[in-house]
């Protein structure tokens, strides 16, 4: 008996009020689900429920189509977001200072004050926008946090993006300054960290090592990644319009993802990790929270994590949607899931 007569019989057995889907050569009948009016949350603390309740990200709608159209506007968005930098830079006491590793352009970010126990180690920081946004100084906010929430220096790496390079660039040069890394850090001290693309580039990263041969650092945080660009997942569909960022599955930054692929396969595992495999990666800590369009992009991640044996870890946060955890410093739920990092980090590197 195939699946589909199987469920036909099985719904006239339960009756149609109880059959969550039917299924007709095969094919199962999408859900419909009726509009709904979501509160924010009241058991998160004032300042995200600010956060939370901010209308969508103007502009995700717009498309662009070529690396020159983002370039303009990642450097309009760039020119608003360094201005908030100096006051987060003295919050959380730490200095930024460019340099290049390899002929490659990073940012690096020193705390004030290193305990003796991260005197040793060194984080590696990709940063996130889509592989086309927050090019340059703009790009550090994510390390100024860790830096200076977790007390580790971190490079960030100032990756190339359209129309500088165009896939795999961004990988090119993360795994430059990576290599540039091993010769002074033993790998064991070494993690690597990142959100959004940053996170796909962490998954990416450990791939390309493998291929290499490289040593595996100890230990990596691929925040909220961008796994899978061919828009799979369940929370592409549940989230859609509700998370706040990024909004939907064909918005902003799907446009700015297939600019940076230049027509290259979007299942390749450089572009979509989670059609790599992750047997051998290092311990990870994933963050999400419930509202990301990438909550299944981080739960998908996680479970072939698992299914690989690899120790990793979810922490999935109350009414936030995409990389809402690393939106403000000030924030307490920010300082929470650097905390946690920080420990995760604390756990294995050195070991």
């Amino acid at each position: 008996m195939n699946i589909a007569k199987l469920l036909v019989l099985t719904c006239a057995a339960l009756g149609a009020a109880h059959c969550a889907a039917q299924a007709s050569d095969g094919a199962f009948t999408p859900l419909q689900v009726p509009a709904k009016t979501l509160p924010v949350p009241a058991d998160v603390s004032p300042e995200l429920q600010k956060i939370i309740a901010a209308p969508r990200r103007p502009g995700w709608d717009v498309l662009w189509k070529t690396g020159e159209e983002w370039r303009a506007a990642a450097n309009a968005q760039a020119s608003r977001a360094v201005q908030t930098l100096p006051a987060m830079r003295e919050r959380l006491h730490v200095t930024v200072q460019p340099s290049t590793m390899n002929g490659v352009r990073v940012y690096v970010v020193t705390p004030d004050v290193i305990p003796p126990e991260h005197r040793d180690k060194l984080l590696i920081h990709v940063h996130g926008g889509c592989y086309v946004l927050s090019p340059g100084e703009a790009g550090t906010s994510e390390a100024i946090m860790m830096a200076g929430l977790g007390h580790f220096k971190v490079i960030s790496v100032d990756y190339r993006m359209p129309p500088e390079a165009y896939f795999p660039g961004a990988l090119d040069d993360a795994m430059t300054v990576y290599s540039a890394a091993l010769k002074t850090s033993n790998p064991k001290n070494v993690a690597v960290f990142g959100t959004s693309a940053g996170g796909a580039l962490v998954l990416e990263m450990m791939l390309r090592a493998k291929q290499q041969g490289l040593r595996l650092p100890g230990a990596i945080a691929p925040g909220t990644p961008m796994s899978d660009v061919t828009k799979t997942g369940d929370s592409f569909y549940t989230n859609e319009m509700v998370d706040n960022v990024l909004v939907s599955r064909d918005g902003f930054c799907d446009a700015a993802t297939l600019v940076y692929a230049n027509g290259h396969d979007l299942k390749d595992p450089l572009l979509s990790p989670i059609y790599g495999d992750m047997h051998g990666f290092p311990p990870a800590i994933l963050t999400t929270g419930t509202r990301d369009l990438l909550l299944s992009n981080t739960v998908r991640v996680h479970r072939k994590l698992r299914q690989a044996g690899v120790d990793a870890e979810l922490e999935v946060y109350e009414g936030q949607s995409h990389a809402q955890y690393q939106f403000d410093d000030r924030v307490p739920e920010t300082r929470e899931a650097f905390g946690e990092i920080t420990a995760f980090f604390d756990k294995h590197l050195g070991h």
